[in-house]
């Protein structure tokens, strides 16, 4: 029964209850019935007719105070959030920034000054870093509800639909790897490693769209993330700026999880295995 069908009862029914009992008690009634009985039996009569209608009115009530309580909540928390996401953008996200320009800068005046120095590392550190922050002030930016499960816990494929959505990208998903089990620190490797393909497809392989497969479980997995832009060739990996690769291999190698990147003009795939056969090593190739 809806709500607006409720109201409309506890207004008509309560009336025409003691309207029929009112008239079966005088044209029926009225010589096995006193008069002081039936005015006792009435409050009776309509009180057994009114408790059910509003214990269900009742019901209503509760369940739209307890969803208002809950959307208040929700409210806070995202304001908490997106205060947390504007505190990262404008403290450490520019302060990180900032420090990439320094480094450039003091990398030309050394070079003018004709002095070396290995520049790589620090700026490889700083491009992780700078990412890392990058993934949380976006997280903080999804709505906590929208990326979890029916079990409450986030869904792989919610959280890849996203950050396809981040990058402007289409997505075509064919995952049917069981989430149960997985460890929080494997979930949140894994997830990286994806985000990083998808970005890595997105600013450097031309793309309008990406592949993303999924199978197996916690225990024993494959997952690929393949595109059809323009590739690139293996020397090129370890060139100036090239950091997406290499951060999926150091966080591939550190989980003991097997790194297949195959590449060529028109598809390239990024492959990444868990479980028995994973300890093959990590291989970049190009086909």
């Amino acid at each position: 029964m809806s709500y607006k069908i409720t109201k409309w009862m506890i207004l008509i029914v309560p009336t025409l209850v003691v309207g029929l009992w009112e008239y079966v008690r005088h044209q029926f009634l009225m010589p096995y019935l006193s008069m002081e009985l039936g005015n006792i039996l009435t409050p009776f009569i309509l009180f057994g007719v009114c408790v059910p209608l509003l214990h269900r009115w009742f019901s209503y009530l509760e369940q739209m105070q307890e969803e208002l309580q809950r959307e208040r909540a929700l409210k806070a928390r995202l304001e908490q959030r997106e205060q947390l996401a504007r505190e990262l953008h404008d403290g450490i996200a520019q302060s990180l920034f900032l420090l990439s320009v320094k480094v450039d800068r003091a990398e030309r005046q050394q070079a003018e000054a004709g002095q070396a120095y290995d520049w790589h590392e620090l700026r490889k550190t700083i491009h992780e870093v700078n990412r890392y922050v990058r993934e949380a002030i976006s997280d903080l930016r999804i709505p906590p509800d929208s990326r979890v499960s029916a079990s409450g816990i986030a869904d792989f494929p919610g959280l890849i639909r996203q950050m396809a959505e981040e990058r402007k990208l289409a997505l075509r998903l064919d995952w049917e790897l069981n989430e149960e089990m997985w460890p929080p620190k494997a979930r949140m490797e894994l997830l990286a490693c994806i985000r990083e393909a998808i970005v890595n497809a997105g600013k450097h392989g031309g793309v309008q769209e990406v592949y993303v497969t999924g199978t197996g479980d916690a225990q024993r997995f494959r997952v690929s993330v393949m595109d059809e832009g323009t590739g690139f060739q293996a020397d090129k990996l370890q060139s100036k700026g090239r950091y997406g690769l290499q951060i999926i291999r150091e966080r591939a190698e550190a989980m003991g999880w097997m790194l297949l990147v195959t590449s060529r003009p028109g598809k390239t795939t990024v492959k990444i295995a868990g479980g028995e056969g994973s300890n093959e090593g990590t291989r970049t190739g190009r086909r």
